[in-house]
């Protein structure tokens, strides 16, 4: 069985949490802390398959925790138990930076995490954490890093100019995500022909401080995406968390639209809607782009979309993958053209669909 620890200051919920693991074959919580303090003494002694860390906690909270852990270069794969604010949601983003693989949203109350949604989501999520490949401790990423990356592609644009069509770029991201678009969306210029459209599985109240991150990162504007935004070239949109992101044609333009309803894949947004909405659209080819992340989503939505449309799809290559689930479907099901590292995708994208 998987060995887990909880750090987390509230006794009620850590034997919550403790409960819904322990009913779970596949797991055992074998070390409960009240603390970052008593946490950072058992991480220190002992090898977890996952931590479970609550980032509100007197003494030493969630963040101040993971720069202990990498000034002692302690690498442990670590899931956040986050609120829902929007101070929450930012506090949550540095986590991430932090070296953090994944979150859920912890309800305000105990009880409420007895539901069978927040189990199913909780025991997903920490199975994600807990076979994911632990990454190198890393550092918040600076506007200045973004600006050096994208030198490695200046000579790219150059010849990408060149490309012609009207196309679009769609992206899936799950676990991982938010720190393997760092790595992707600050290197894309701001010339760049097409707009991008992206599901990042991330729920309600979250998206939109990924887009204000990313934006800060980068040249392109990231924006979450609202409804009735006609898409500009240029521009990212990222849908926003518990809604079903949609490309509709209203006018003649290519627009957002939000469809609520049940999950798909588990999960609100799915990709799989996104590429299945542009089946009808007036693009004369989709740039699919599949980043890391747990469950097959995006995959049967390419497939469709392959059907109507011409399809070029990046997967994200293994190795550079925390989870290695979306892209290995979608490369199983042999839709993929390309397998690319990380560091790579941005000017895979380029190249297929261009700069002004």
């Amino acid at each position: 069985m998987k060995k887990i620890i909880i750090i987390d200051d509230s006794a009620l919920m850590r034997t919550v949490l403790s409960d819904i693991i322990n009913s779970d074959s596949r797991f055992q919580v074998v070390d409960k802390a009240k603390d970052g303090v008593e946490g950072l003494e058992l991480l220190k002694k002992r090898t977890y398959d996952a931590v479970v860390l609550d980032i509100n906690m007197p003494r030493m909270d969630g963040i101040t925790l993971l720069k202990e852990l990498q000034k002692a270069g302690i690498k442990q794969k670590i899931m956040m138990a986050s609120t829902d604010t929007k101070e929450g949601a930012k506090v949550t983003l540095d986590a991430l930076d932090l070296g953090a693989l994944d979150f859920i949203h912890k309800p305000d109350r105990a009880s409420e995490c007895r539901g069978e949604d927040f189990t199913r989501h909780f025991i997903n999520t920490l199975a994600a954490v807990a076979e994911s490949k632990a990454p190198a401790p890393a550092k918040s990423f600076s506007f200045e890093e973004a600006k050096e990356s994208r030198k490695v592609i200046e000579l790219v644009t150059k010849s990408a100019s060149k490309i012609t069509g009207n196309k679009i770029v769609a992206i899936a991201s799950s676990t991982g995500g938010p720190r393997a678009l760092q790595a992707v969306i600050p290197k894309l210029p701001k010339n760049l022909k097409t707009p991008v459209v992206l599901v990042q599985h991330m729920p309600e109240g979250f998206t939109a401080s990924l887009a204000e991150r990313l934006d800060s990162l980068s040249e392109v504007k990231v924006k979450e995406a609202a409804e009735g935004d006609v898409l500009q070239a240029g521009t990212v949109y990222i849908s926003k968390g518990g809604k079903h992101m949609h490309i509709v044609k209203t006018a003649g333009k290519p627009t957002i639209h939000y469809v609520d309803g049940p999950t798909r894949e588990g999960v609100r947004p799915c990709a799989n809607f996104m590429y299945e909405s542009l089946m009808d659209s007036d693009y004369d080819e989709v740039c699919c782009v599949v980043l890391t992340g747990m469950g097959a989503d995006g995959t049967e939505g390419i497939k469709n979309l392959k059907s109507k449309k011409k399809v070029h799809v990046i997967g994200q290559e293994e190795s550079t993958c925390t989870v290695y689930g979306m892209p290995k479907a979608v490369a199983t099901a042999g839709l993929v053209d390309q397998v690319v590292k990380l560091d790579n995708v941005a000017q895979e994208i380029i190249m297929s669909v261009g700069v002004n």
